[in-house]
């Protein structure tokens, strides 16, 4: 049998069948259930639990003191800091058995959850939408929305590398990569690459992007 494709510390657990892509890297005391699903280049720090049934894309950062539960699905390039909190239950009870009544909560591409932020179950966090520290979510939120606070509201937006954008009739511009931003009735979308697409190596790098430029692959 071939030697898997990811690493894990010794004193890590990692429960088996379960799927880990190429690249992903488990460190001290963090515990990955069996039918868990969990994508390339992933890193999950120390003290880390991954539930049975969670799935994490590709690339996606687990900080220190992070606890997946079953409902949780993370799409690619997910940032969650250290220690904050995803729930799957809205009312739990030591003893009534909500084992089949666990809400889902849907982490969208490139969003991040900020250091001892709480995610209550059942919402939906949009693509690159940033979520400060300490903030209570319990509704969801759009994508490059700002969340800051207790309960957690909307703010403003940000840029996909964090960003606060400023709006001009309707048009911002990230002052780090020169990508360009709309703000319309359905929210606020990217003019230079898909919400779909991965961030481009030169845009990864810190480079900027200029008037001529085209996306020229994945980082």
């Amino acid at each position: 049998m071939s030697a898997p494709g990811y690493v894990a510390h010794p004193s890590a657990y990692v429960d088996e069948p379960t799927e880990i892509g190429d690249g992903t890297r488990i460190w001290h005391f963090s515990h990955v259930m069996s039918g868990a699903r969990i994508g390339r280049d992933c890193n999950l720090g120390q003290n880390c639990f991954v539930a049975s049934g969670v799935v994490l894309g590709d690339r996606v950062k687990v900080q220190n003191n992070v606890s997946l539960y079953a409902g949780t699905v993370v799409e690619d390039e997910v940032f969650l800091g250290p220690s904050c909190v995803l729930t799957n239950v809205t009312n739990p009870r030591a003893q009534v058995d909500r084992r089949s009544l666990y809400e889902p909560t849907l982490l969208r591409r490139g969003c991040t959850v900020g250091a001892n932020a709480t995610i209550v179950c059942g919402v939906t966090l949009g693509r690159y939408c940033l979520v400060g520290a300490g903030a209570v979510v319990a509704a969801s939120v759009p994508d490059y929305a700002l969340v800051l606070g207790v309960p957690g509201k909307v703010v403003g937006f940000v840029s996909r590398h964090g960003h606060r954008l400023r709006f001009t009739d309707g048009r911002a511009t990230c002052p780090e990569s020169g990508l360009r931003y709309q703000q319309g009735a359905d929210g606020v979308r990217c003019l230079d690459l898909d919400e779909e697409a991965p961030l481009p190596a030169s845009l990864a790098r810190g480079e900027r992007a200029h008037d001529d430029w085209k996306p020229e692959g994945p980082a």
